[in-house]
């Protein structure tokens, strides 16, 4: 996906302008039935006779064979079709006030291709437990069979989410513990203080009960220790007689929950001095994150600025000069009067030591910004340090310091009183008139699938009370939340609760990641076709705000039987092979990506989703990190057996919203309720406050 912390603007794609169609080329016409004029060549009338009795009933058997064939195709149409469906939304307008449902045809409706049947859907209803729990069988992920590099992944986190999820139900509702009383306030203090004994009695950790917020800091005072002969393998590797290399290093990390036994925790962010550099022969300092035990790309800080076209984070350069230009100070003579008589005044760069000496005390503060964290040793700033997809500030909840340090004190200030998992009810309004209705009796227009995560309490809360209030209305749209499994037991607890309340969530059990998102989109696929026996699967995110009314208007402008996918379009897109949102050729070998549309808001039609549905359980689907890509290449592949109507706009918006939209995209609650609001008054107009 595109990174997220780019302007809120919505980019038209320079390949295709909005509206616009990918058709694939027509069919060829059929050849003739054998037979046709071969009966003219038994009997030889006269000349004048011959011709135009030949032109004639070569005619009528055209005619008759078109009969036959329009005929054949109909009854073809007439046991594909389901049961008589109600009938689409009307185009949106100035009336947004409601969800507006008007006839489609005298016919009864508009059938979409290879609709699942009604069976399938009571089946699947049966089946499904409590009715919050995915259908999917993630078990068929243990296949070694095709699928990728991801698939070895997601099936270790679908078998820790079963053992997670089988704990979850063993306790039963009653056994609920309430998340707010006063032994879990007390867990999460506004600031900690530890001196040095205290500190290294604990292991040389810090615990953070409830992670970091925005503007949270820890300050760490301390003294690197002087180098000494490093003789493991894993850091020197030396050859017979020669001398041990002489290193002075440590490691300051944040770390996350572990989440498979026999793995080390995540590694939200690892900051690694090396006082007396490495294989670059320099004094280094080096940033990265690690998740299950794999490292991402490190940023390296040799002593040079980052590069002026790099990005930076919360307006800061990812690494800091501080060492001096040769350049500078060898300046030659005949520069300096060719300068000077022009009148050019020479750049003042200030030369800065490197931040860390050996036994010599220094304060180093690390800062939770808008974008990264930033490091400040005695007073200036050094490095900063992106987010990175899949880490939250919130997951933050440790600290260590390891390596050739003596430390003497650690401060962590501004962090937050309450964990968001731990005050659920500060955002759900447990009240019935929010609740889903059951699924209806017949199979469904639309299904909206919602990516969330198991602590957005706030954002289901918003949608409810916003957009899908419009669904709740009427029995041809449905709307669900899919849901993983969290890393802490209190959020999933909590989850269990508001899923058997609002009767709105489906439960995916695997232990969520970002790189498992796209498991969530399969699961979706499979309810829309298997439970609901929609016509059309729509996936959007739950801070994505829809237009209801808008997008169905968007569906009926495709002809009746039409395959479809319809979305903001990104059309020959490269992987990124470096930077935060690299991906490997490992992940991906092609050059170029499918054409695919934009994760926050997409629909495919039911005949595609079935493909993808089925293409799992036979182990032969294709599994990537970025679900939006994927469910381009499934529909490419889709494609090559059916056509597919390929249908772009940017108003399904990926970055903020735009007026007029049919989706906006990064809206907060607040914003949610202010967009409700204009739309009820018939004004899709955007909100522009957090």
């Amino acid at each position: 996906m595109t990174p997220p912390w780019a302007a809120p603007r919505c980019v038209a794609p320079l390949s295709a302008p909005s509206g616009s169609r990918l058709r694939p080329p027509p069919l060829p016409a059929p050849p003739p039935p054998p037979g046709l004029g071969v009966a003219g060549a038994m009997r030889r009338p006269p000349a004048g006779m011959a011709a135009g009795a030949s032109a004639s009933s070569r005619r009528r058997a055209l005619q008759a064979f078109a009969a036959l064939f329009l005929l054949a195709y109909a009854l073809f149409q007439v046991l594909l079709a389901s049961p008589p469906s109600l009938p689409l939304p009307g185009a949106a307008g100035a009336g947004a006030r409601h969800l507006h449902v008007d006839g489609d045809d005298a016919a009864g409706g508009r059938a979409a291709p290879a609709r699942p049947s009604v069976r399938a859907h009571r089946e699947a209803l049966e089946a499904a437990p409590s009715g919050i729990v995915s259908g999917l069988d993630l078990g068929r992920l243990n296949s070694s069979r095709a699928g990728g590099s991801l698939r070895k992944v997601a099936a270790e986190a679908a078998a820790a989410g079963a053992r997670v999820f089988a704990d979850l139900y063993a306790l039963g509702g009653a056994s609920l513990p309430d998340p707010l009383d006063d032994e879990d306030r007390a867990k999460c203090p506004h600031s900690i203080v530890l001196a040095g004994d205290e500190f290294r009695a604990r292991g040389r950790t810090v615990e953070l009960p409830c992670g970091l917020t925005l503007g949270s800091y820890i300050t760490v005072a301390a003294t690197p220790y002087a180098a000494h002969p490093e003789r493991d393998p894993k850091i020197a590797q030396l050859r017979e007689g020669e001398e041990p290399l002489m290193v002075s290093q440590f490691m300051m990390e944040l770390q996350g929950l572990k989440t498979v036994d026999g793995e080390d925790p995540p590694r939200i962010l690892h900051f690694n001095p090396r006082l007396r550099g490495d294989w670059s022969g320099k004094p280094i300092i080096e940033q990265n994150t690690c998740y299950r035990m794999q490292w991402g790309t490190s940023i390296r800080c040799e002593g040079w600025m980052s590069r002026a076209d790099e990005e930076t984070v919360d307006g800061m350069v990812k690494c800091e000069k501080w060492i001096q230009d040769e350049d500078q100070s060898n300046e030659s003579k005949t520069t300096w009067w060719l300068n000077h008589l022009i009148g050019r005044t020479k750049k003042v760069s200030s030369s800065w030591p490197y931040p860390f000496v050996e036994d010599r005390l220094f304060v180093l503060t690390l800062t939770a910004g808008l974008e990264g964290y930033h490091v400040n040793v005695d007073g200036r700033h050094v490095t900063s340090f992106p987010y990175r997809i899949g880490f939250g500030l919130e997951d933050a909840t440790g600290l260590s310091l390891n390596g050739d340090l003596d430390v003497q004190s650690v401060f962590a200030g501004t962090l937050p009183t309450t964990h968001p998992s731990f005050a659920p009810q500060k955002h759900l309004e447990m009240f019935p008139a929010w609740q889903a209705p059951p699924l209806p009796e017949e199979p469904a227009e639309i299904f909206i699938g919602i990516l969330s995560a198991g602590n957005h309490f706030a954002e289901r809360m918003a949608a409810r009370k916003t957009w899908m209030s419009a669904a709740q209305k009427t029995s041809n749209v449905v709307a669900r939340f899919f849901v993983a499994l969290h890393a802490r037991k209190e959020v999933n607890l909590e989850l269990k609760k508001e899923a058997e309340f609002f009767g709105d969530i489906v439960i995916v059990p695997f232990m969520d990641s970002y790189d498992l998102v796209v498991l969530k989109t399969v699961a979706i696929c499979e309810y829309g076709v298997r439970a609901v026996s929609a016509k059309y699967i729509m996936k959007c995110d739950d801070d994505t705000f829809v237009r209801l009314d808008a997008v169905m208007a968007e569906i009926k402008k495709i002809p009746t039987g039409r395959s479809l996918y319809i979305g903001n379009m990104n059309y020959r897109h490269n992987p990124l092979r470096i930077g935060k949102w690299a991906v490997t050729y490992e992940e991906w070998p092609e050059e170029d990506y499918p054409t695919y549309a934009n994760g926050p808001g997409y629909v495919i039609s039911a005949d595609i989703a079935d493909s993808i549905v089925s293409e799992f359980t036979d182990h032969k689907l294709r599994l990537f990190k970025m679900e939006d890509v994927s469910m381009g290449m499934w529909v490419g592949r889709f494609n090559h057996t059916r056509p597919v109507e390929y249908v772009h706009s940017v108003k399904f918006c990926q970055f903020g919203c735009i007026d007029d939209y049919y989706t906006a995209h990064y809206q907060s609650p607040r914003q949610m309720l202010c967009l409700w609001d204009k739309l009820q008054a018939g004004r899709p107009w955007c909100c522009n406050m957090r």
